[in-house]
């Protein structure tokens, strides 16, 4: 087990997108929401690596979850 609290910002940081990432999707399989919750959601990223990051895990997390 981890102690996340042990973690530096950006880590923990990359631990909120990819819980954002998989949300997202989450949503778009369940019909709450649309793709362009993806597009505002990673335009509002302003670091280009945590961007890709984020971009990845949705990709990561449309393949788990099925969504197209």
């Amino acid at each position: 087990m981890h102690n996340l609290t042990l973690l530096s910002p950006a880590e923990k940081n990359r631990i909120e997108l990819d819980k954002q990432a998989a949300y997202i999707v989450w949503q778009l399989k369940n019909a709450k929401a649309g793709y362009e919750a993806i597009t505002t959601q990673a335009e509002s990223i302003a670091d280009d690596d945590d961007r890709d990051f984020f971009n990845h895990a949705i990709t990561k997390y449309k393949i788990k979850m099925g969504v197209q």
